[in-house]
Parts: C-alpha cells; structure tokens; sequence
C-alpha cells in the first residue's frame, strides 16, 4: 500500500487559485518507483502498448509540439533512450502511467492526499492521470499547452521551465484555444521569443515544481545533465465548463459564427454552456449507438486514447 496521509505536494492551499500558476515543493524525489532501473521497465511495459512519446534534441521552441516526434524521429527503443539517456539526445514521455497497475497507486498516493485542499477551491477531481518525462542534456520541450490542471515535480536533474497564465491572450488566443477544444488541434500556437518576458520563469531542481492551470501555455529547457520529471493531471468542475466554452465557440466559428471572448459576457457564457452540454451528450450517444468508443471526463482516471 502506497498511499500516504502526508500531502507530496507543499504549497499554500489557503491562498490557492485554481486559475493561477504557483511555484510548489514536493517530497516525490527520492521515491523507489521513480528511479531510473523502475522507469526502464515501466518503459518496456508502455512501449508494448503504444504510450511512449519521444523525439530527438534537435526539437526547439518553435517546433509544432503535435508533430515533434515525426519531425524529429528517435529511433531507440523507450528502454535503449532510457539505459542511455546521458548521450541519448533525446526527449521520451511515458504516457498515462495510471494505466499501469503499479503506477496507479502512485497516482493514487499523491492525488488522495491533495484532494482535500484541491476539491475546496475547485470541485470533482476526475480523470487522474501521470506523465513522466526523462529528458537527456540541453533538451527542449517546445512551447504548448495541455487540457488538464497539471502539478509538475522536478524528481532529477535541474530544467528551467516558462509558464504563462492561461488567460495571456497575447501568448495564445482565444481562437487559438477555441480550436484546441473543439479539435485538439494546436496548429494556431505559435512561438515568439518575446513571451520569455511575459512568463513565470522557474529554476527546477529535485523537489521544486509548479502548478499550471489547464491550458496554461509551457516551455521547457534541460540544463547539464539529464532530467526527471513527473506531472500529475486532472479535471475538475471548473476545467469541464472552460473546455465546454471553447468547444462550442471552436465549432460554431466554423460555420462562421463567432462568438465574444469568453469572460466578456456571463450571461452569454452560461446560455452557451447549457445548451452544448446536451448537444455533446448527444453527439456521445450518437457515437454509442455507432459502436464507437465513448469516455468519460468525469471518470476517475484518464483513458490512455487521449494521450
């Protein structure tokens, strides 16, 4: 049994805004389950099941984040980039490793003790999932964002990460995030190395992390030696209603309706809101009935189709 009654995650809860980047510590560092010899066979057992992401070091800021892995192929297995990691010049992910039996209690371990201080600020914790990225020296992770609320933990080495608030506007668009939502699509991100100015800039190293806001835009830069990082995702109530904003203004702009800027008008944001939520509903029946897969956002954990 894993689980622990002592939050991993430090941070101060009674001032936590759930739409707010914020620098946190983290007791993750020395876990048996993160050391490189685990991660290795974790590796095998994700690579027979397609959840490996990676790509080569010559991947930079500007590199459509989506596309990185063919535009830069690695060609090792997860293991051999894993075993060889100092020279391996490359960026490797092992994705949803709630999928994991082992893993999952891990998840577990950390979700459960911040729950509590979480689910006070920002209701129904759903859809847990983890994300460990080992990277070799001097490696970019390009400029993107994620549709999940995500802590990231520094477990090993040192990285400097930029994030921005996830209402920056100038740094991505709304029409940007419309598109996101309703296609998962992130060809309107583009970089410019005048955001470096705008963002939060942190100097990780083991125990250092940081909270980013769903849809916070990141970038990531490994210093001298090789990293270890591990994020732990989810949604919640909060989360759901923004994706369901965006989705509804993505596909509505593509038969030329285009909406206000979310924010601009409540009374327009909730008529929106109440009358997507039941045309999704019934596009996810349509796809039932159709034999097509259907998951849930409010399950307890992420399903890996969406990695």
């Amino acid at each position: 049994m894993l689980w622990s009654p002592t939050p991993q995650i430090e941070l101060d809860w009674e001032n936590f805004q759930p739409w707010k980047v914020t620098p946190v510590r983290h007791r993750m560092a020395d876990h048996y389950l993160l050391k490189p010899e685990q991660l290795i066979e974790l590796s095998r057992r994700l690579e027979q099941r397609g959840r490996i992401r990676t790509h080569t070091s010559t991947a930079t800021a500007d590199t459509p984040f989506n596309h990185a892995p063919e535009m830069h192929p690695n060609c090792a297995s997860a293991a051999e980039t894993l075993e060889h990691i100092q020279e391996a010049k490359a960026w490797l992910s092992l994705l949803n490793v709630q999928t994991d039996s082992t893993y999952r209690q891990l998840i577990d371990e950390v979700m459960d003790g911040i729950r509590p201080f979480v689910e006070a600020k920002d209701p129904n914790m759903s859809y847990r999932g983890g994300w460990i990225f080992v990277s070799s020296p001097k490696t970019i992770t390009p400029f993107h964002f994620d549709k999940e609320h995500n802590f990231i933990l520094q477990i090993r080495g040192r990285k400097t990460v930029y994030v921005w608030e996830p209402d920056d506007y100038l740094v991505v668009s709304q029409r940007a995030l419309d598109r996101f939502h309703a296609r998962h699509e992130r060809d309107l991100i583009a970089w410019k190395e005048e955001f470096r100015a705008r963002a939060h800039r942190f100097e990780f190293g083991p125990g250092d992390g940081a909270y980013m806001p769903a849809t916070a835009p990141h970038l990531v830069e490994v210093g001298e030696e090789p990293s270890v990082t591990m994020s732990f995702t989810y949604y919640t109530d909060s989360t759901r209603r923004r994706s369901t904003l965006h989705y509804a203004r993505g596909r509505l702009a593509e038969h030329g309706i285009n909406l206000p800027e979310v924010g601009k008008y409540s009374l327009l944001d909730e008529m929106v809101y109440q009358s997507a939520n039941p045309i999704r509903a019934t596009l996810r029946g349509i796809r039932r009935l159709a034999g097509k897969s259907v998951f849930s956002e409010r399950a307890r954990y992420a399903h890996h189709k969406f990695s």
